[in-house]
Order: C-alpha cells, then structure tokens, then sequence
C-alpha cells in the first residue's frame, strides 16, 4: 500500500485516489459544497486557502492546500521507487 503525504502530516492512500483537480472551476466548487453537505468531504488545509481537491474512490472529497502538481509529482515518484523495488 502506498501512501502520499498530502500536506501537514495527512497522508492518504495513493491506490484509492482517483484524481487530482484544482478547486477553481464551477463545476468542482460544486462538488465539493455537496460533498460538505453530504458529510464526505475532509479539509486538510488547516485553514489556509484550498489548492487541490482529492476525489477518492470511496466517493470522500480531500481539501489539501498544496498544489495538485506537488502531489502528483509525490505520487509518480512513489510510483518510480516501487518500479524499482521490483527489478531489483
């Protein structure tokens, strides 16, 4: 299982995330207002501005305030080092 740090010790499940968006657009600024009114949306900004939303498989929202690049960037070099893990 591998695991992301998603900014201020929250770490996440890399093998559940389904994609990685930022928070700017209409569409998405919706999903995350039903996801708080659904009760699946987890904020883990700790109060700074939202920078990257997490949509997970299990239908939760993830607010992170570091960029969606920064952790796709953390997740492809998770992907890298278990790539390598496995030839050697």
């Amino acid at each position: 299982m591998q695991l992301i740090n998603i900014g201020f010790g929250n770490i996440v499940s890399a093998n559940r995330i389904i994609t990685i968006v930022s928070p700017e657009s209409a569409p998405i600024k919706r999903i995350i207002q039903e996801a708080k009114d659904d009760g699946v949306a987890i904020d883990a900004t700790y109060g700074r501005k939202t920078r990257a939303v997490i949509i997970m498989d299990s239908g939760h929202i993830i607010l992170s305030s570091i960029q969606p690049e920064t952790i796709a960037g953390r997740l492809d070099k998770n992907v890298d080092n278990d790539i390598q893990d496995e030839e050697n």
